[in-house]
């Protein structure tokens, strides 16, 4: 099947598709999403951008999955950044209007459930977007991360961006400066904090739905709005973000049964009964 045109109009209700250039299905309470270009690296095309961006909102929206895993189809990528036919009519819009109009990760799209992005190859230049805006990464023992965009002469400004909010400034630089001749390992990743945990290339998307699990496990209410604390602290100074956590923290206490819930079903020994999100 070909690609659809950048720009043109995509309509369906479904969250698992069927998708031109995603793999989606539900486990339990997880959304597994592939991207599922493996003869391109899993390289970003206009219709998979536009394809992620009606995506988000609908997973956000679907009461039957509680998190997110973003990972790639094959075994060779992750994903190897925008496809090269595509940098030309990327390098066209401004860049305000391309964020906005390809809110093709859960940060640009403001969901409100949690993500992992399980690394499974090769993370390069756009790709490192979804390491920057998912919550929370795990990678492969075979996993590779890198930034070319100077290598071929384009401005790298969005993904070292997110990303240096995570990790260290400097290892953030020389990504960007030494360009595709800087390849960190996972265990590297790892080191640096670009990863939370290295695990078997076998193993990954299994590690990947047991901390889903162990996710869905807890309040989705308290998880929604712990999210939006964290990220929202960003914009303060410190001690504004810390009084408006505090804000958040009793206004829940005081309306939500979720905080009652808790406490009662840990001293009762049994499983919480949480109210669903909405």
């Amino acid at each position: 099947m070909s690609e659809r045109r950048e720009g043109e109009t995509l309509a369906r209700r479904d969250v698992t598709g069927p998708w031109e250039t995603l793999l989606v299905e539900i486990r339990d309470t997880s959304l597994v999403i592939q991207l599922n270009r493996p003869e391109r690296l899993n390289a970003l095309s206009p219709t998979m951008l536009a394809e992620l961006s009606e995506l988000w909102p609908l997973y956000d929206a679907d009461t039957r999955v509680r998190v997110a895993i973003v990972t790639g189809a094959g075994d060779r990528a992750f994903c190897s950044g925008a496809d090269v036919g595509t940098v030309s009519d990327v390098s066209r819009n401004r860049t305000s209007d391309y964020v906005r109009e390809n809110a093709f990760t859960p940060v640009q799209a403001r969901i409100r459930k949690p993500t992992i992005c399980a690394v499974n190859g090769i993370c390069a230049s756009a790709g490192l977007h979804f390491i920057a805006d998912c919550d929370f990464s795990i990678a492969a023992e075979a996993a590779t991360f890198l930034d070319t965009h100077t290598t071929v002469g384009q401005v790298s400004a969005l993904e070292p961006i997110g990303l240096a909010r995570r990790i260290p400034l400097g290892a953030v630089m020389r990504m960007v400066l030494l360009g595709r001749h800087e390849r960190l390992r996972a265990q590297r990743a790892y080191e640096l904090g670009l990863v939370t945990e290295v695990v078997p290339d076998d193993a990954l998307l299994e590690r990947a739905l047991e901390l889903a699990a162990n996710i869905a496990r807890n309040s989705p209410t308290a998880i929604e709005i712990s999210r939006q604390a964290i990220l929202d602290s960003y914009n303060h100074p410190l001690d504004v973000a810390l009084a408006l956590g505090f804000v958040r923290i009793r206004a829940h206490a005081d309306h939500h049964p979720d905080a009652q819930e808790g406490p009662k079903a840990f001293f009762e020994k049994r499983e919480p009964q949480w109210e669903r999100s909405t």
